[in-house]
């Protein structure tokens, strides 16, 4: 909390501290379309005072005490503008990307977002204007050790402006990165970055295969565009379009950081073309096919052959003509009349 001596500072502020913006100031031509306010930390104030300004804040203290610090909010706009402002806490997404969470609602902020505070939250700013508002950080008794990333946010209407705060807990820093659950995924390679450390890492990659045939891949060392924050784990991938096509490789992943040891891991992986060994497999399928219906298909015509040959004991009743017969009561039989029986031919059945 501020003292009772900043806070008569704090209203002094907020009722004559609004800063004059240069009355030819070319702000005044501003398009309606541009932005028509500001935010950035104060030049002059803070732990690491700047007098031709800063990009981010920069707190360090101990345990237990009270950080302060100021931003300028600017309208150079011919109209009166009323900024909000609040702490947030930051994070990373999933995939390494920088993020931050707001000190209320359901996400609520568990670290350094929730120890900023404002001298005034809401803060009305008349036209071509820059308003100083005072914010302190209370860092808490029993604090860890190292860095807690947080950022001031600004709003108007629906437009967000953020700057970041890198606060410093005074006391012993780790460095520590490790890469975990490598694997293949078709043309990449996935792995995971856990900062197992307190201080925010700027983690660099390097890559290494070797197959059965000697290196397949070789990549040095190089800058991930990842701000890797204390304790956060994200999953990222490396691309591997130009991946050996049959192979049995083992892929290495080194991790580094400034301040920290390098970690390895690996995965091995066959590589196969599996649509090349379906179609050779299907096209030996049908030649298998085509020869075992060839030769079942000469086994069926050996068969037919087999029946159509007449029995030993068939052979007497063929003959080349009409078989003639005589009887006690009757003439002679006429060959080739109605009542003669022929036996059709290649059957050696009687009709």
């Amino acid at each position: 909390m501020l003292s009772a001596h900043r806070t008569a500072a704090v209203c002094l502020l907020a009722v004559a501290g609004l800063l004059g913006l240069p009355a030819g100031s070319a702000v005044a031509d501003t398009p309606a379309d541009k932005p028509t306010w500001s935010i950035a930390p104060s030049s002059g104030s803070g732990t690491r005072a700047a007098e031709d300004g800063r990009p981010y804040f920069y707190m360090e203290g101990a345990a237990g005490t009270v950080l302060e610090d100021t931003v300028t909010v600017t309208n150079p706009g011919a109209v009166p503008t009323t900024v909000k402002l609040r702490a947030a806490e930051a994070y990373n997404r999933a995939d390494g990307s920088f993020a931050v969470r707001d000190t209320k609602g359901a996400e609520k902020a568990q670290d350094a977002g929730s120890w900023l505070s404002f001298a005034d939250d809401e803060v009305k700013i008349p036209p071509r204007t820059a308003a100083r508002v005072p914010f302190s950080v209370a860092v808490p008794d029993g604090a860890m050790p190292g860095d807690h990333p947080a950022a001031v946010i600004a709003q108007v209407g629906e437009r967000k402006l953020g700057v970041r705060v890198h606060l410093r807990v005074s006391g012993p820093t780790l460095s520590a990165v490790t890469v975990e659950k490598v694997a293949i995924d078709g043309d990449w390679i996935t792995y995971s970055l856990v900062n197992r450390g307190n201080t925010v890492l700027a983690p660099k990659l390097a890559v290494h295969a070797e197959g059965l045939f000697g290196e397949v891949l070789d990549r040095a060392a190089r800058p991930l565009p990842v701000e890797l924050l204390p304790g956060r784990k994200v999953t990222l991938r490396e691309p591997w379009t130009d991946r050996p096509a049959f192979d049995s490789v083992r892929v290495e992943l080194t991790v580094s950081a400034d301040g920290a040891a390098e970690d390895s891991q690996a995965a091995e992986v066959r590589l196969v073309p599996w649509a090349a060994v379906a179609g050779g497999a299907a096209l030996v399928a049908g030649v298998a096919g085509l020869a075992v219906f060839a030769v079942r298909r000469r086994r069926a015509l050996e068969a037919f052959k087999a029946e159509l040959q007449p029995q030993d004991g068939q052979r007497a009743l063929v003959s080349a003509g009409p078989v003639s017969a005589r009887t006690d009561s009757e003439g002679p039989v006429s060959a080739g009349t109605d009542s003669a029986e022929t036996v059709s031919a290649g059957t050696g059945e009687i009709k």
